[in-house]
C-alpha cells in the first residue's frame, strides 16, 4: 500500500471515528492539561519562529504510548498556522513514498511521523539530507548506469514521535533541534482531562466519580478517555446520565480494573512471577512463554506501569515481585523470598 493514502491534511475528510476521537483531543497549548515544562519550552520556541518569521526547527517528541505526542504535533501546528501532514514510520516503505510527501509539502508545513524508529534504514539516511539542507538525493538506475539526482525540497519542520528513543540511530537524532520528553501524567491532571472529556461527551461525571477512574487510568490521558467511555455506556444502559462513584466503581469492577488501574493480565504477571517462580528472579522470556504473550507485548505494555507503581523490579537475574505486589495479590511472603528483598 502506498504510504500516500495514509497520510491527510487538516482539510481532508476523516472518518467519523476519527472525528469524534479528534474532538477530545485540546486544540491550542491552553487547552492542554499537563506537561507544564514542554509546555512552556514549546511556547517560547513557537513564539520566537514566529517572531523571526521562520518555520519551526525540526522536533522529537519521545515518550510511553497514549501521552499526547499526536496531539502535541497538531497543536503546534496550528499554534504556527501550517498545514500538517501525518504518516508513521512503518508506513514508508520505499524512498519513493518519502519524496512524494516530501516534494508535495509547501513551504512552512509539517510532516508528523509517528513511531519514526520504524523507519527502515535506507529512508532514515535519506531523511538526513532532507533535514539539513532541504534536498533529496535519489538514486535511478543500478549497477555502472546510476545516476543520482538532487530534487530541492522547500522549507519544512519535521516531527517525529517515538516511544524508543534508544532505537533511533544518533545521526538522525542529532539532526532535531528539539527534543521533548512526555512524562506520565499525576491523577490530579487525568482528573481535570476527564472533565474535559466528559463535557465534551455530555456525560456528567462526579468529582468522586472522576477521580475514582483518574487513580485506574495508569498516569495515561488515552486509558482514561477509553475508561470513561466505556463508565459511559455501564451508566447508560443501567439508566442514568451523570456518573457517580459507585456507578464508575461498579463499570470499573466490570471491566476487571483493580483499585490501583491494574487489569487481568497485569494480575497474571505478578501472580505468575509469584506462585510459579517463587517471586523471582525470572528471565522475561519465561514469563512470555508462561502466559502465551510475546516478550514486547510484556516489556513495552505491561512492565512500565508495575515498575512505575513498585510492584516489580528488573535485575540482572531476571524480574522480581516487590513486596507490595505480595501485598496487593493478598499473598504472604515466604521467609525466603522476605530475605531477597530485605
Amino acid at each position: 500500500m502506498e504510504s500516500e493514502e495514509l497520510t491527510f491534511r487538516h482539510s481532508d475528510a476523516p472518518s467519523e471515528e476519527s472525528a469524534f476521537e479528534m474532538t477530545l483531543r485540546p486544540q491550542t497549548l491552553q487547552e492542554y492539561i499537563g506537561q507544564d515544562q514542554v509546555k512552556q519550552s514549546l511556547r517560547i520556541f513557537i513564539d520566537a519562529a514566529k517572531g523571526r518569521g521562520e518555520p519551526l526547527e525540526h522536533v522529537l517528541l519521545s515518550g510511553p504510548p497514549g501521552l499526547g505526542k499526536t496531539t502535541m504535533a497538531h497543536i503546534m501546528a496550528r499554534e504556527v498556522g501550517a498545514s500538517i501532514r501525518v504518516t508513521s514510520g512503518p508506513a514508508l516503505e520505499r524512498v519513493g513514498d518519502l519524496a512524494a510527501i516530501l516534494t508535495n509539502l509547501a513551504p512552512g508545513d509539517i510532516l508528523f511521523i509517528d513511531e519514526i524508529h520504524r523507519l527502515h534504514k535506507t529512508i532514515a539516511e535519506a531523511l538526513y539530507p532532507a533535514m539539513e539542507d532541504f534536498a533529496l538525493d535519489i538514486v535511478l538506475g543500478k549497477g555502472p548506469s546510476a545516476r543520482t539526482i538532487r530534487l530541492d525540497l522547500p522549507r519544512f519542520t519535521l516531527i517525529g514521535a517515538t516511544t524508543r528513543m534508544s532505537l533511533l540511530s544518533a545521526p538522525l537524532r542529532d539532526r532535531f533541534g528539539s527534543l521533548y520528553h512526555l512524562d506520565f501524567y499525576t491523577p490530579d491532571h487525568i482528573k481535570q482531562i476527564l472533565h474535559r472529556s466528559a463535557q465534551i461527551l455530555q456525560c456528567p461525571v462526579e468529582d468522586d466519580a472522576a477521580k475514582e477512574i483518574a487513580h485506574r487510568a495508569r498516569f495515561t490521558p488515552r486509558i482514561a478517555n477509553r475508561l470513561l467511555k466505556r463508565v459511559r455506556d455501564y451508566a447508560q444502559v443501567n439508566g442514568t446520565r451523570s456518573i457517580s462513584r459507585v456507578i464508575a466503581k461498579e463499570a470499573l469492577h466490570a471491566l476487571g480494573i483493580d483499585q490501583v488501574g491494574l487489569d487481568l493480565l497485569d494480575r497474571k504477571i505478578l501472580s505468575t512471577i509469584i506462585e510459579k517462580f517463587q517471586g523471582g528472579p525470572v528471565g522475561l522470556n519465561t514469563i512470555a512463554a508462561s502466559l502465551s504473550e510475546e516478550m514486547a507485548t510484556i516489556e513495552e505494555v505491561y512492565e512500565p506501569f508495575l515498575l512505575q507503581l513498585g510492584f516489580l523490579n528488573r535485575t540482572s537475574r531476571g524480574r522480581i515481585a516487590t513486596e507490595h505486589a505480595y501485598r496487593h495479590l493478598g499473598v504472604d511472603l515466604a521467609p525466603g523470598q522476605q530475605q531477597l528483598l530485605s
